[in-house]
């Protein structure tokens, strides 16, 4: 059988270990998860694609949070929950879907930094710096801090696959709800220490750079708040900066363990699986919430634009 599944490049996907009678409890679960992820993601595109008093710099620039989070919902979602109610030994996915996967769900992993990053400038610059605000977060620069946001993550994404793809194939299970890059070179029985290096240093510069940075930023705005005299704006920034910076961590967190726990012991598999789901259905149903409708203008038009769809659906 293994023979027959590398010939045809169809590798085996471990999924969830979850019963038979468990099975549609946390299928139904998921699905909900799923489905709230992409109502609110999806709502805030279109609030903010067709309301064009939020056609500002800032509101551009938060268009690539709920942006991402479709992605990174949407490549691992659909299919888990396919697998979900398959017998483990039915969940087949072919080789190329599998890089495809692979590629995206490292895109979202990248991208969810660099516009966390991106967007704690603009809040830097709107607090710390509010009379050159208009001056420096121009259009232009909304669009290159997004471009810069998603073609590093397209160039790096792409070298961490290809080292991957230029290595032989001789086993065919993938030990992972979805597929990932360690997932696809551990398919691999050749040397695989320039992989490890590469996607273990890439990991720690990305996290090192975008934590700090966060940080620092915040620290910053929290520093300028506390100095102010105006305490309902200060207790109201330095609420958001709060959440700001749970909605990170979680993601940080689980991102790390999700990349280390790979280069661990198989015991410590299942802790992997829930770190590497959670990295996909935390912050993805949390940023909406703690970004989108935090801002008053989202949350106006949100509101407006419930309103007017309900009126729709009850015609």
């Amino acid at each position: 059988m293994d023979n027959l599944t590398i010939t045809n490049r169809i590798l085996l996907i471990e999924g969830l270990k979850v019963t038979q009678h468990s099975s549609y409890p946390v299928f139904i679960l998921l699905l909900l998860v799923y489905l709230f992820i992409m109502g609110c993601n999806i709502g805030l595109v279109i609030v903010i694609l067709t309301e064009k008093n939020l056609h500002h710099p800032m509101h551009f620039l938060f268009f690539n949070l709920p942006l991402n989070d479709i992605i990174g919902s949407t490549v691992i979602m659909p299919r888990l929950l396919q697998d979900i109610l398959r017998e483990a030994s039915e969940r087949y996915m072919t080789y190329v879907e599998c890089v495809v996967q692979a590629y995206f769900v490292h895109i979202f992993a990248a991208a969810s930094h660099y516009v966390l990053l991106i967007m704690a400038f603009d809040r830097y610059m709107a607090i710390c710096n509010p009379l050159r605000y208009t001056a420096i977060m121009t259009n232009k620069m909304v669009v290159k801090l997004s471009a810069l946001a998603w073609g590093w993550s397209v160039i790096s994404v792409t070298i961490l696959i290809s080292l991957t793809l230029r290595l032989s194939r001789c086993r065919s299970n993938i030990e992972n709800p979805f597929c990932d890059n360690a997932s696809l070179f551990k398919l691999s029985c050749e040397d695989v220490v320039v992989n490890n290096v590469y996607g273990i240093c890439t990991t720690i510069l990305v996290s090192v750079f975008s934590l700090g940075s966060v940080f620092i930023t915040y620290a910053k705005i929290a520093t300028v708040c506390i100095t102010s005299k105006n305490k309902s704006f200060n207790r109201k920034a330095i609420q958001t900066c709060g959440t700001h910076i749970a909605v990170y961590l979680i993601m940080f967190v689980s991102s790390v363990i999700m990349v280390f726990l790979h280069r661990s012991p198989p015991q410590y598999s299942d802790s992997r699986k829930l770190a590497s789901i959670m990295f996909h259905i935390v912050p993805p149903g949390l940023n909406p919430l703690v970004y989108g409708l935090q801002t008053k203008e989202i949350r106006q038009k949100t509101v407006k634009f419930c309103r007017s769809t309900k009126r729709l659906m009850s015609n």
